[in-house]
């Protein structure tokens, strides 16, 4: 339990700094390693991808998830431990600011994932989930 905590806090302190330091007025998009990078501002409203979903519905889901992945960490307690600090991350932006924060662009990535901007939780959440589902194949 502690690995998932320790991760969870280092990973919810590293998100809200990326935040605050990328989260200026007047900030201009820049690129970064050869285009395959670009730090954009973007405050998302609404779900995942852009999805229509209210506020209220979507902290509800997101505590929901967070409860069940607490059920996992015995299994996994490093992927629980990302997937509690990006989703708390995202949850506490949520809740204060009504949106999320995202700033991360890859141009270059496969398919649609180019278009989308991404934020940092965003990213260790995906991590996470991957390490829980590669950790649950592997048994």
């Amino acid at each position: 339990m502690l690995t998932t905590i320790w991760i969870a806090a280092a990973v919810l302190f590293a998100c809200t700094a990326a935040r605050r330091a990328l989260c200026r007025p007047g900030r201009r998009e820049t690129v970064h390693w050869g285009g395959r990078v670009r730090l954009t501002a973007l405050w998302n409203g609404g779900g995942a991808f852009g999805l229509p979903v209210g506020r209220g519905t979507l902290a509800a889901l997101s505590a929901l998830a967070l409860a069940a992945v607490l059920r996992c960490r015995k299994r996994a307690p490093a992927a629980a431990g990302l997937i509690l600090g990006g989703g708390l991350s995202n949850l506490w932006e949520r809740l204060r600011h009504g949106r999320v924060y995202d700033y991360l662009r890859f141009p270059k990535a496969p398919g649609p994932l180019g278009r989308y901007v991404y934020n940092l939780a965003d990213l260790v959440l995906f991590l996470g989930a991957a390490g829980l589902l590669l950790g649950r194949r592997r048994r």
